[in-house]
């Protein structure tokens, strides 16, 4: 039997986008239009995964995945409490707080009911951990930053690698989240698919910054057997996007990475609290507990000055499509800009 990347009608893969945006509308959409949809397992219990694998079930019989959160180590109260001390004199916050995002619980879920893929952020599950899922036929994608990364997850039996570059939206996949690690450029997407390719022999899905049919086109040449899409689904009818991201989106906001709202490093829309907390500590998930509250109160005043708006760096061309459609489109656009390259390429000759 061959990979799910094989079989799929058209090499989009729908990214996991916990917190909201991610549904079991939307993952079965993309899944029904011959891509491979997404279920975010972040921030869910067990339970309530287990609910939206059940609603995918239900709207399509077609291949989905579904992506988990791989816990880190507890981050030392010292680490944060200043930062979260400073940010009550000002806004509501919450209790900083660890969790394993119910690892366990969710592993032993899709072994008991498997899904065709289980992709992973955040690091790498362990070699007995990929054994139990293929053991329960899925496949495991692990989400790469770097060569070494990729080696380490190759080595612990990855059937793929998610390449995210530095242009996602969203939280950085990196294994680990060290502040040390700032002084160096994060990888951008042609260079990390390139590197990777040299390096490893595992099939390679890029990620990071496409949202146009050129944009896919481009990973696909640069050896990626698909690329992983998610800014350009957050305007669908399907998305469960917060209204405040869902318009913040069409701006031409520039994007930044920062640690301001969760304790590691994502990219989202500038804005001023970002600016204001360029120096936020590496503690996650304590502190993305820690700023729920005036996360849910931003949502509610639509205060786009002090809530997340995780979006790539190519955000504002996303359009208003339906989520089948969106596929199709940007299907047939790589196509056409595959052609259009080939037939540069002969001409040049």
């Amino acid at each position: 039997m061959g990979m799910v990347l094989d079989e799929l009608g058209t090499p989009i893969v729908l990214a996991p986008m916990a917190g909201g945006p991610s549904t079991p509308e939307l993952a079965a959409a993309v899944s029904d239009a011959g891509g491979l949809g997404f279920i975010a397992a972040g921030y869910l219990s067990a339970a309530d995964l287990g609910d939206r694998i059940e609603r995918t079930r239900a709207l399509t019989s077609a291949p989905f995945g579904v992506n988990l959160f791989y816990p880190s180590a507890p981050s030392p109260t010292e680490t944060f409490g200043a930062y979260v001390t400073d940010l009550a004199r000002e806004f509501p916050v919450g209790e900083p707080r660890y969790d394993s995002d119910d690892w366990d619980a969710k592993l032993d879920l899709l072994t008991a009911a498997p899904v065709p893929v289980v992709s992973c952020t955040f690091g790498c599950p362990s070699a007995p951990e990929i054994t139990r899922l293929h053991a329960a036929g899925s496949e495991v994608w692990v989400t790469v930053t770097s060569v070494a990364e990729a080696k380490y997850a190759v080595e612990a039996g990855a059937d793929a690698l998610i390449a995210q570059g530095s242009e996602a939206g969203g939280h950085r996949g990196t294994f680990a989240d060290r502040p040390a690690d700032d002084l160096t450029d994060p990888l951008g997407l042609l260079a990390l698919v390139q590197l990777l390719t040299a390096a490893v022999h595992t099939p390679i899905v890029a990620t990071g910054g496409i949202t146009t049919g050129a944009g896919l086109a481009a990973a696909l040449s640069a050896g990626a057997a698909a690329a992983q899409i998610g800014t350009a689904f957050l305007r669908c009818p399907e998305a469960g996007t917060a209204p405040l991201l869902r318009d913040a989106i069409t701006l031409d906001t520039p994007t930044m990475l920062t640690r301001a709202f969760t304790g590691r490093r994502a990219r989202g829309l500038r804005n001023l609290f970002m600016l204001e907390h360029p120096d936020a500590p590496a503690a996650y998930p304590e502190i993305h507990y820690a700023t729920g509250p005036l996360r849910a109160a931003a949502r509610t005043e639509g205060n786009a000055d002090a809530v997340n708006l995780w979006a790539g760096q190519a955000h504002s061309l996303a359009p208003e499509l339906p989520a089948g459609e969106l596929v199709r489109q940007l299907s047939e656009s790589a196509k056409d800009a595959l052609k259009r390259a080939l037939s540069i390429r002969i001409q040049g000759c």
